[in-house]
């Protein structure tokens, strides 16, 4: 349900990827990587989604910045729906939502100066008369901790960290209600991760900005977001508030994820910890059913055949699950 101080609204949204074809007969087939999932954001909170590689994040991500295209379902920024917009329409959106990639050494253009990688997006986006413009970048470059002088300096001239930071500038430069983070801090050092955390943010409450925050790291992802939703094989099987999720884990997928987090509490050592033992299913042909079952130490008959539907077990509580 669309309320007024909803930003971001997904509903069903399927991403498949036609594989090619060995010969000429072969009957064609497609990756799943995103097999209908929905979830919403409010304004000013963040949401991350979480799981391990190839579970579908970053595809999600991709999909709602229209980055790649969705072969169905829904995605609405501030109550428009976005999937069928196409030419100017696209462009006029793309002010309110923006996207921080994941490695910054290849996220900016290496000929371009950092002031003017900023402000390309502005240009683009066609916001603000031309002295607006230079003006918006050196406000960004003091907000996201770097210095005016640094705006003449070629990318390769930045840290990992000041990389970054410009890649941020970059995507707020239009004024986005929605930044989708991927994995923003996997490719830094641990000290500059939380350099970037903190600035994120620090940006949030100072901007209401509102975040899709994609990692597989737990621990960032329970320092960053207000609600986590748990990505497995191109489906939600959990989605709940950051508290509820590390301390009351209902899928066994959520449970072994955290118990693969390691841990100094001795009472945790001492606690039995579910597993996540063998291969994820293929993208290529889903199984029926539970796509855990294969994998679940307590899945029973039916957890083959019959798929769970991501339903509400408590207040705010949705878990894909029969033996919840």
């Amino acid at each position: 349900m669309t309320t007024a101080a909803t930003v971001l609204e997904v509903n069903d949204l399927e991403v498949r990827f036609r594989m090619k074809r060995k010969h000429l007969f072969e009957k064609p087939s497609h990756v799943h990587a995103v097999d209908g999932i929905s979830f919403t954001v409010e304004r000013g909170r963040t949401l991350g989604l979480v799981g391990e590689s190839g579970s579908g994040k970053t595809t999600t991500g991709l999909a709602i910045a229209r980055l790649v295209a969705a072969n169905g379902g829904s995605v609405k920024i501030k109550g428009t729906e976005v999937l069928g917009l196409e030419g100017e329409a696209l462009r006029s959106q793309r002010q309110h939502m923006q996207f921080v990639f994941q490695d910054p050494y290849s996220a900016l253009n290496p000929r371009l100066r950092a002031g003017r990688i900023v402000r390309e997006a502005l240009d683009r986006l066609k916001v603000g008369t031309l002295a607006e413009r230079s003006q918006r970048v050196t406000e960004l470059f003091g907000q996201v901790g770097l210095s005016l002088e640094q705006e003449r300096l070629f990318p390769h001239q930045f840290s990992g960290g000041q990389r970054q930071r410009l890649g941020i500038a970059r995507a707020l430069a239009s004024h986005p209600d929605l930044l989708i983070c991927d994995e923003p801090v996997s490719a830094l050092d641990v000290a500059v991760q939380a350099q970037i955390l903190n600035l994120l943010r620090r940006l949030q409450q100072e901007m209401g900005l509102t975040y899709l925050f994609i990692s597989h790291d737990l621990g960032v992802v329970q320092h960053m977001c207000d609600e986590i939703a748990v990505m497995y094989a191109g489906q939600i099987v959990e989605q709940t508030d950051r508290i509820s999720l590390f301390q009351n884990p209902l899928h066994p997928y959520t449970k072994g994820l955290l118990a693969s987090v390691p841990s100094a509490d001795p009472n945790r050592r001492r606690t039995k910890q579910i597993g996540i033992m063998g291969e994820p299913p293929s993208p290529v042909d889903p199984p029926p059913g539970c796509r855990f079952a294969s994998r679940c130490p307590l899945a029973e008959e039916h957890c083959g055949t019959e798929t769970p539907a991501l339903r509400a077990v408590e207040s705010g509580h949705r878990v894909a699950c029969h033996l919840v």
